[in-house]
């Protein structure tokens, strides 16, 4: 159910302050504020690349919830750094899934959506999930940077989601990939196996291939296609 319209103003002055007050500030400080802003009504996305930003999230706010989509496609060691998370931090995992099986879906639509319409498998499997889990939270946090494509080197620190109705805080989006590493090393966060093989941006088995060396980290996110992004967060 979205927010009332007075409560929907406020959150929009909140983010629009912060979002200035913020810039250039420590994901650490960012993330402090948000739980000091909102306390139980934040929740953050992980796609389990990392745990850099639940390790971030637990610092500032210890068993924050922390939102897994499991689309039915992940791979392997992506589910087991979700259980490894889940294990070794103190945040509550959440995992999220789509209302229908990869079976159904298929019955549905026919097999293999994803490679005939991308963006309606995204929709499904992971747009709407996350949009009914967003529902009860006040603030989003998401691990999106800059430096990780075109579509995202003007992603604000803080901002208003006009579609979910909540303010969304990116904490790392001035970071950059050594700056991630920097915090994995010296916090010995856990790390995804598939980084180590070429994979910096892990999605959906079906829709992620390994990097080139020097290539952008999401080149190997719907190889071949137009598509950038799932739809999540645009």
């Amino acid at each position: 159910m979205s927010a009332p319209a007075a409560q929907r103003g406020r959150l929009r002055e909140v983010a629009a302050r912060a979002a200035v007050e913020l810039e250039g500030a420590h994901p650490l400080d960012v993330l402090r504020w948000a739980a000091a802003e909102f306390g139980g009504r934040m929740c953050v996305s992980s796609s389990m690349t990392d745990a850099v930003l639940a390790h971030l999230a637990a610092r500032a706010r210890p068993g924050v919830p922390v939102l897994f989509l499991d689309t039915g496609y992940h791979f392997a060691e992506t589910m087991g750094t979700r259980d490894a998370v889940a294990t070794v931090l103190p945040v509550t995992v959440h995992t999220v899934r789509p209302v229908a099986t990869v079976a159904e879906q298929d019955a549905a639509y026919g097999p293999r959506l994803y490679e005939r319409d991308p963006d309606l498998c995204c929709r499904l499997r992971k747009v709407r999930p996350l949009a009914a889990a967003l529902a009860p939270y006040s603030a989003w946090v998401s691990g999106v940077r800059r430096d990780e494509a075109p579509s995202r080197r003007d992603t604000p620190v803080v901002a208003w989601h006009e579609r979910h109705a909540l303010v969304k805080v990116n904490p790392l989006a001035a970071w950059t990939q050594s700056d991630v590493d920097g915090y994995v090393a010296e916090h010995g966060v856990l790390v995804n196996p598939l980084v180590d093989d070429g994979y910096p941006s892990i999605g959906c088995t079906p829709c992620t291939r390994p990097v080139a060396a020097g290539a952008g980290p999401r080149s190997g996110r719907w190889t071949g296609a137009a598509k950038t992004e799932c739809g999540i967060h645009v």
